[in-house]
């Protein structure tokens, strides 16, 4: 989609709103944060407008990054940590290469094998995974049911070792403190599509932060910035 129709009728620079997308999503910030920090640089936004920018551009970000992105290794390490919609608490299953860059993420209202299953298979379809030599887990009974219905219908080796161990797989759980720490002065999400939507946001800035996009280095947060800007269209 062109920059200037996926802009249309928001009545602020498309370089004002991506901004305020990337710092939600990047920092522990509230809407009446990003308010205030606005307020601050003389631009009057209101949190519900700032709301509605994130729900919109967090998937399209999410969704533009991914032809970008590094290939990974085939040693993954799974896990799902909790996101609390509406009151109630919902599972985000991740996954992570040996080295720490993410392989992707699926948020399920449940933890059983057929979420298993729906998540492998959705890690499986990005373009910068590849089938996995080995898959390490926790001591989930969904795991080992997941990967057999895999495996029976071909879609992984027969070879591909599942390991359950929880020390090897510290790797993820410290992956997700920075989820959780993003995702805390939230105090929960008001629906399940508002939570999957603005947690592609914060998966795909997770991925820019760790160096994951070509072209772009770990830390450098000015590349970082342009890189956004240039995968949605807007030239400096």
């Amino acid at each position: 989609m062109a920059s200037p129709d996926l802009f249309k009728w928001r009545h602020f620079l498309p370089e004002i709103i991506l901004l305020n997308v990337r710092w939600y999503c990047r920092y522990a910030l509230s809407y009446r944060d990003l308010e205030e920090m606005m307020t601050d640089r003389g631009v009057r936004v209101d949190h519900s407008t700032l709301n509605r920018w994130v729900l919109k551009y967090a998937p399209e970000l999410d969704k533009r990054i991914r032809p970008h992105l590094k290939p990974t290794n085939d040693s993954w390490r799974v896990d799902e940590t909790y996101i609390k919609i509406q009151g109630e608490w919902k599972y985000l299953y991740r996954a992570v290469d040996s080295e720490g860059n993410t392989l992707d993420f699926l948020l399920s209202a449940k933890r059983d094998g057929k979420a298993a299953v729906c998540f492998f298979r959705k890690v499986l379809k990005a373009k910068h995974t590849q089938i996995p030599r080995v898959i390490t887990v926790d001591k989930n009974a969904a795991y080992p049911v997941a990967m057999d219905e895999l495996k029976a219908d071909q879609t992984l080796k027969a070879e591909t070792e599942l390991r359950q161990s929880k020390y090897l797989n510290n790797i993820i759980e410290q992956d997700h403190r920075n989820i959780k720490r993003i995702t805390k002065p939230m105090m929960g999400f008001q629906s399940f599509n508002t939570a999957r939507r603005t947690l592609r946001g914060l998966e795909a800035m997770n991925m820019i932060r760790k160096g994951q996009v070509n072209r772009i280095n770990q830390g450098d947060s000015v590349s970082q910035a342009k890189f956004v800007e240039e995968i949605f269209g807007i030239v400096s």
